[in-house]
């Protein structure tokens, strides 16, 4: 079967590393948001300032990593970016206990363990396109993508309970020690990893205008461009509402917190059974039609949550629309992500995918920032819905040819 090859053991300690990690952000989920809402008592503009400004100025620090990345052995980046984030958040429980815990710090965490994920993602990447084959590329994405469903399913309802029981900074705790063990993971897979090669002047060019490298490649790529363009708007759209809907749901309509965390975690069922689909959907009906067919569906989900109301009812809808939603992820992703790998030249993934992660989040922040001004004059209820009827034109920004060769696509949908 498609979803059973084996991948070899440096995978095997790559996908370890990320499981663990996986699970302990999700254990954390939407935690600073939380502490600032039942600690810090912030209202939705606040909340949304914090998600966005930490997102920014991350991207922003984060620009010069890709070059830099590129050009080092990838091993040895993801663990320091992992450790970097250990210490990032062990920070916020060591003010907490102390008194000390202010908006400022939740600020200031969240822009470095931003730009260590963008760095981590980048090195990661390269390092999984070096070793997995390119004909094993979505299977070994479907994984990742359906740990982290599983991950997601499994950490909410528990992080939120935690929550509930032993107050908002355990679960940070937990989020910090779980990257603490993916770079033990990630050490552990031992081996030789060669330097990438540089060249004397060339290495000075990069440095510099590398930055800007990765852009201008994903935007000259026909196939990349639109892919581009598509999942940096959907995926703000679906994060600019996320401290609204918290809002909304754990301020105006009176949710506990385990049951916000059961409507976000319970549908998450969804992405492991798209995750584990995605594979046999490419074998049969080829990549790019799985791609165009699984994004244009995960748009018609998002205008949902702006009818929630109070009572059983209301979590029920927020779980069947995350369910649609996360179930057409669930394939879409792990599709577009070997995908991605795929059509990156090899010397360029690094800097493609830092610029693509930097893109992303930077757009993350901004509307993030826009929508908490507007649920600021409309109410957090017209904001959701605003971003639902735009998310419905989303499709129209997929690719509608196939720029695969053909040689290619006969080697995607192999089953073997």
């Amino acid at each position: 079967m498609v979803a059973r090859r084996r991948l070899g053991r440096r995978f095997g300690w790559l996908w370890a590393a990320y499981a663990v990690s996986t699970f302990g952000t999700r254990l954390a989920f939407d935690a600073f948001a939380l502490i600032a809402i039942l600690v810090l008592h912030a209202g939705p503009t606040k909340v949304s300032v914090l998600a966005a400004a930490g997102l920014a100025v991350g991207a922003v620090v984060a620009v010069p990593l890709g070059p830099w990345v590129e050009f080092r052995r990838k091993r040895p980046v993801m663990v320091a970016m992992d450790l970097t984030r250990f210490v990032a958040l062990m920070s916020v429980p060591a003010a907490y206990a102390l008194g000390l815990l202010g908006f400022v710090q939740l600020l200031v965490v969240s822009v470095v363990v931003g730009a260590a994920d963008i760095a981590f993602n980048a090195a990661g990447g390269a390092y999984l396109k070096a070793i997995v084959r390119p004909e094993d590329l979505v299977v070994a994405s479907g994984r990742f993508e359906s740990t982290n469903w599983t991950a997601t399913v499994l950490g909410p309802p528990l992080g939120t309970a935690a929550i509930g029981f032993f107050g908002p900074v355990l679960t940070v705790v937990t989020d910090a020690v779980s990257h603490l063990l993916s770079a033990a993971g990630i050490r552990a897979i031992g081996g030789h990893e060669p330097r990438p090669v540089r060249a004397g002047t060339k290495e000075v060019r990069l440095r510099f205008g590398g930055l800007f490298e990765g852009w201008r490649y994903i935007l000259a790529h026909p196939a990349l461009r639109p892919l581009f363009l598509n999942t940096v708007l959907v995926s703000g759209l679906i994060m600019a509402t996320s401290p609204l809907l918290a809002v909304l749901m754990l301020g105006d309509l009176g949710f506990a917190p385990w049951q916000y965390g059961l409507a976000f975690g319970l549908p998450c069922v969804g992405g492991i059974i798209g995750s584990r689909l995605a594979p046999r959907l490419v074998a049969r009906f080829g990549r790019h039609r799985v791609m165009l067919t699984a994004g244009t569906l995960r748009a018609c989900w998002s205008l949902g949550p702006a009818f929630v109301r109070p009572g059983v009812a209301g979590l029920v809808l927020v779980i069947v629309v995350e369910f649609g939603l996360i179930t057409c992820m669930g394939v879409f992703n792990p599709v577009f992500a070997a995908y991605r790998l795929d059509r990156t030249a090899t010397d360029r993934v690094a800097r493609t995918l830092s610029a693509w992660s930097v893109t992303s989040k930077a757009t993350v922040a901004v509307m993030t920032g826009l929508w908490g001004l507007l649920a600021g004059i409309t109410g957090p209820r017209v904001a959701i819905a605003v971003a639902g009827l735009l998310m419905l034109l989303t499709p129209f920004l997929l690719p509608r040819h196939d720029h695969t060769p053909h040689h290619e696509r006969d080697l995607a949908r192999s089953p073997t």
